[in-house]
């Protein structure tokens, strides 16, 4: 079939989009009703309604956390939610329109990932590899977690933001404007969040590298750096309160960070506008701009180099961060849960076995986008064996290189009509990969006690199981932190600590006051003048022994022994919520 033939890719792009978002809603859709998605959902819709109800833009307080709580998240996806919320109050009553709101706003940017990988794909092996990249997204459930109906935090906007940096950087070196746009757009992505900030990293080393050995990348070089810094600066203005302009900090945009952008890609762009004539000089100016803007952000903020939690106190680690799914190392979690760690992984390792098949051709091997890519994934896939938040980048850049490999295979089995190419294209899907691994795993044994298949949500998550809480009136909640960001969100009471690494004090107290004897856990209420005591289901109180546990307020109160200082009120749900008397 003759290009000018050939179905409009855009066309194909949105039908691929419209097949995911059906896959999403069909799955889906019923939660939004029930439950919010997660805590990070939760306490993003009550930043939300906060700023609506009058806050400033540039105050992120969270005042009803006892002692109160700032918050690292930017206001750019609370402004992105606003509208889209207001979009749905044109027609419909509120509480339909925010539900809906919940539901799109994931699936929006479900589009520019799936355009990202595409684009990524294209630039390796052509328009054909694209089309199989479409077929991976579409077939791609594993990939869709942070894209379901009800995920409004920030994961699913950094995944795509990632993305398309990655995509406008491998094709630096063909489109002009492509340098220009990644930079753009890993200044957009730092003002959202850090999360992707390994993915940008490679970018911008990508395009410095190839200025050092290619002196005809110095026009990518400079556009890419003074985008950088540009994009940055404006983000960092955009976001940050002036009278936190002088202040850095580890987990969000601040000084430090734009510090080293800003040196970095003026650096960059500088040197780039006076090429050197040899490699060995323009690696220098490299080495030189690097380990200036290195040195800066250190300087401002030395305990960074520890990592985003640098700030937070060790002591939260083991009652609370280490036991946080996300932060699981990939082997910990296959340990613990093998379905889940086989799923998790099984496409990602597709990936590396096309990289490493691709790589033996030495076409790919010189080729600026193809080892791009390959970076990016291999660090997505590095960043996931140290803790399973990564694997959605790690499946999204994934998908890419196994499109390129689908092609590589059907040469190989000289596949040339479009049924059996389809057929062999849908094993490669993350989905039909994940399943086969888990159905491999199931027969081998490995799935005995596993918790891959979880039934419907915890019940001490749903909506309705907070109605009778919010019906009392309004006071300090101690309850197990996870349940602090559902408190703010479904009801009008305020809470001790809510799971957020900023909120260490609190979550230090929190946990102290359940987990203490009953004599000790009545001063410590006492200290945070707190209103009610709160516990759901069976489990909590990570991190101690089993006599600890049976010995603390929270175990106590499992048994049934309530101290005098309580007053159990009428159950309605599966909270038992006590009163602390005066």
């Amino acid at each position: 079939m003759s290009a000018s033939r050939q179905p409009n890719f855009a066309l194909l792009l949105g039908l691929a989009w419209l097949l995911a978002a059906i896959q999403l809603l069909a799955q889906s859709w019923g939660d939004t009703a029930q439950t919010l998605a997660d805590t990070d959902d939760a306490m993003r819709l009550a930043q939300l309604r906060d700023w609506l109800g009058g806050q400033g833009w540039f105050d992120l307080n969270q005042r009803r956390v006892a002692g109160g709580y700032e918050s690292h998240w930017s206001r750019l996806v609370d402004a992105g939610l606003a509208g889209t919320l207001w979009v749905f109050g044109r027609f419909t009553e509120p509480a339909l329109a925010e539900r809906l709101m919940r539901t799109t706003w994931p699936m929006l940017w479900l589009l520019p990932t799936i355009a990202g990988t595409a684009a990524i794909a294209w630039r390796i092996a052509g328009r054909e590899a694209a089309l199989i990249a479409l077929l991976l997204a579409v077939v791609g459930l594993p990939a869709f977690h942070q894209f379901r109906p009800g995920r409004i935090d920030h994961h699913n906007v950094q995944i795509a933001l990632g993305v398309l940096a990655v995509a406008a950087a491998v094709w630096s070196d063909r489109l002009r404007w492509a340098a220009t746009a990644a930079g753009a757009v890993t200044g957009f992505a730092m003002a959202v969040g850090l999360e992707c900030l390994p993915y940008l990293m490679v970018c911008g080393v990508a395009v410095a590298a190839r200025y050092v050995v290619d002196a005809k990348g110095g026009q990518a070089a400079a556009d890419y750096g003074l985008a950088l810094a540009a994009g940055s600066l404006v983000g960092f203005l955009v976001i940050v309160a002036p009278d936190h302009w002088t202040r850095g900090v580890c987990d969000a945009i601040a000084i430090n960070w734009v510090a080293l952008t800003v040196i970095g890609g003026s650096g960059l762009a500088l040197a780039a506008r006076f090429a050197g004539e040899r490699m060995p000089i323009r690696l220098a100016q490299m080495l030189a701009v690097g380990m200036a803007a290195t040195a800066l952000l250190v300087a401002i903020e030395p305990r960074c180099l520890r990592g985003p939690y640098a700030m937070m106190d060790p002591a939260v680690w083991p009652i609370w961060l280490a036991h946080v799914r996300e932060m699981k190392p990939l082997l910990t979690l296959t340990i613990e849960s093998p379905l889940t760690g086989i799923a998790i992984a099984a496409f990602p390792a597709m990936a590396l076995a096309a990289a490493f098949v691709l790589g033996r051709s030495r076409e790919l091997r010189g080729d600026f986008g193809f080892l791009v890519a390959t970076a990016a994934f291999a660090v997505a896939a590095l960043t996931t064996l140290a803790a399973i938040k990564s694997a959605s980048y790690a499946t999204w850049l994934a998908m890419p290189l196994v499109a390129c490999f689908a092609l590589h295979l059907f040469r190989l089995l000289a596949l040339e009509s479009l049924v059996p190419r389809a057929a062999v294209g849908v094993l490669l899907t993350p989905a039909v990969l994940s399943l086969g691994a888990i159905t491999i795993a199931n027969a081998a044994g490995f799935g005995a006690h596993d918790s891959f298949n979880r039934s419907e949500p915890d019940v001490c998550f749903k909506t309705e199981s907070y109605a009778a809480l919010a019906q009392l009136p309004p006071g300090l909640v101690a309850t197990d932190i996870d349940y602090g960001s559902f408190i703010l969100a479904l009801t009008p009471h305020r809470v001790v600590a809510a799971p957020y690494h900023r909120l260490s004090a609190g979550i230090l107290t929190a946990h102290r006051a359940l987990s203490v004897p009953p004599d000790e856990a009545r001063g410590v209420l006492a200290r945070t003048h707190a209103d009610y005591v709160a516990i759901c289901g069976k489990s909590g109180l990570r991190g101690l022994g089993t006599a600890e546990r049976e010995a603390s307020l929270w175990g106590r109160l499992q048994g049934g022994a309530v101290p005098g200082w309580l007053e159990p009120l009428p159950a309605a749900g599966p909270f038992a919520v006590y009163r602390v008397k005066p």
